[in-house]
């Protein structure tokens, strides 16, 4: 998956962020990994085949804390399909290598939508994974997708992906057992030693060391990359890092085996509901960007009703439902005016409509120079994780 850096790739990504008072809020081409996203498929994808009116059941495969309560219900309701709703994602490699040996068969386990990174998708693309769409039955993500989301260059034509949701990776702490955790550098601090977890994204964890470090990761060379995995090696050999995790550091959170994660913008709100001391905190050095799609893998069992399901969650007024709690950046247009006369201050929210001061020290997701390079990397780190 060998891709050259593409500035308007990160300008545009920053772009989105920084648009909330033109309400085009999203990212366009970035993940919660991240790395070789450039191009399309290269074998002939399947397209979905529609069939009349949505029935029978669906299955979607999801991270926790990503929904709100009243969306299935009510599609479930208005289309008469039963949703199986699965939180089995709790990290884009970890989903992957599980879903890989079905996938080559043709197979998807009964699921009909994955949400995963926008790097990971690609990479499933270009396997031969998922299915194009029927766009005649998706008729509101076409309408009401932002501008800024229509046109990324992994997917110019949105014909295999739909946004999901868009964040940031900063730092989860306790606010009263590590006050003074505003840092990606303070998780390193002695006193917290075996108290704090780190993510097992490659894309998202040794960027944010780098940027401890001062290294900008959109320029950070292979020596960059390898100086700070030996960080984080040198961290978990020590004791330091108490474990590498996915979506699953809330379970430390909420336990109180740690007082500090790397963490994604949107959990912290949920997570406060079981201890109000939580909160999700901007690093000084500045977050790194994301996004994650909505897509259909080959073998899926009901994909007029999943894209019955991206349709149905691309209305306004239901996205503001899904928006209001999980508190991530909305892909759909109108949503900051429902959120204006439901609930005001939310429409203030900047983990939900950013602005420019807040992500000033930002990163988009960084791509890697060359498969290579991506290769070596991953392999450093992936050993650090088994260690």
């Amino acid at each position: 998956m060998a891709s050259e850096k593409d500035p308007r790739r990160i300008t545009a990504l920053l772009a989105v962020l920084v648009a909330a008072a033109a309400l085009a809020l999203g990212l366009a081409a970035c993940g919660g990994g991240g790395g070789g996203i450039e191009g399309g498929g290269e074998k002939e994808a399947q397209k979905v085949q529609l069939e009349g009116k949505p029935s029978g059941e669906l299955t979607i495969s999801n991270w926790p804390l990503y929904i709100d309560k009243k969306t299935i219900p009510a599609f479930e309701k208005e289309t008469g399909v039963k949703v199986n709703y699965i939180e089995d994602i709790n990290s884009n490699e970890e989903f992957f290598n599980k879903m890989q040996p079905l996938l080559q068969k043709g197979e998807s386990g009964g699921r009909s939508i994955f949400v995963l990174a926008d790097y990971q998708v690609v990479k499933m693309h270009k396997l031969g994974y998922l299915q194009e769409f029927d766009k005649s039955g998706l008729a509101e993500v076409e309408k009401n997708l932002v501008d800024s989301l229509r046109h990324p260059s992994f997917d110019p034509n949105r014909d295999w992906t739909v946004p999901w949701q868009s964040g940031m990776t900063g730092v989860i702490v306790n606010k009263e057992t590590a006050p003074d955790v505003r840092s990606i550098c303070d998780l390193f601090d002695p006193k917290y030693k075996g108290k704090v977890d780190f993510l097992n994204e490659v894309r998202e964890a040794v960027p944010l060391v780098m940027k401890c470090e001062g290294v900008d990761p959109d320029e950070a060379t292979e020596a960059d990359w390898m100086k700070a995995i030996e960080k984080l090696k040198g961290a978990a050999d020590s004791g330091q890092i108490r474990r590498f995790t996915g979506n699953d550091y809330q379970d430390d959170l909420t336990s109180g085996n740690v007082v500090a994660v790397m963490g994604w913008s949107g959990d912290a709100v949920q997570l406060q509901a079981d201890n109000p001391n939580l909160e999700w905190r901007m690093p000084t050095e500045g977050c790194m960007l994301w996004s994650e799609d909505m897509v259909i893998p080959v073998g899926a069992p009901n994909p007029t009703a999943a894209q019955a399901f991206m349709n149905f969650v691309y209305k306004p007024e239901v996205q503001a439902n899904i928006a209001e709690y999980v508190n991530y950046v909305t892909p759909v247009e109108g949503v900051k005016e429902v959120l204006a006369e439901r609930n005001p201050e939310l429409a203030k929210n900047p983990l939900i409509f950013p602005s420019s001061s807040f992500t000033k020290n930002c990163s988009a997701t960084p791509v890697f120079k060359s498969e290579e390079e991506e290769q070596k990397v991953i392999k450093a780190f992936d050993a650090v994780l088994n260690g």
